[in-house]
């Protein structure tokens, strides 16, 4: 099993220079069915894809209920900290996503892990560093990814 690979620096000058380098990769986190009920009540979604197994098995192309998306993308927050520590960061944003596209389902059970490479670093006018970050959030056992996001966060000092 592979552990989480952190990338750690001092400031934001310092986090400038990795422009284009991997930043790291995640440990892995299972979306078991609680998870995905506890979703579907916390967002109204509760479509029978991701809610009722025994239909999902039966019906569903995917051969069982799966994650919601959006429940995927979500947890790009706790994995995306283990990804990058910024010791002189005193409050970080996340300040949008400028692509995100779910490719591929992930099962109930299934386990992801968020891979990440700082694309762009720019200096904010009032201070501050904005990164750009292309993420594939990669779901175990599978080539393709579960979700590829191009992901924007705001740092300060």
């Amino acid at each position: 099993m592979t552990t989480a690979t952190t990338t750690s620096v001092a400031n934001l000058t310092e986090l400038a220079q990795l422009e284009g380098q991997i930043l790291g990769t995640s440990s892995w986190i299972t979306i078991p069915q609680d998870r995905i009920n506890t979703f579907a009540d916390a967002t109204d979604d509760h479509q029978w894809i991701h809610v009722d197994p025994e239909r999902a098995k039966a019906e569903s192309p995917f051969g069982g209920p799966i994650a919601h998306g959006y429940l995927t993308l979500s947890l790009i927050i706790p994995m995306w900290e283990e990804v990058l520590k910024v010791d002189s960061v005193t409050m970080a944003v996340n300040y949008g996503l400028n692509k995100v596209r779910f490719t591929n389902p992930v099962p109930a059970d299934g386990r992801v892990r968020l891979s990440a490479t700082l694309q762009k670093a720019e200096r904010l006018p009032k201070g501050g560093l904005q990164i750009t970050v292309d993420a594939q959030i990669e779901l175990e056992g599978s080539e393709r990814p579960a979700v590829v996001v191009e992901t924007v966060y705001r740092f300060f000092e």
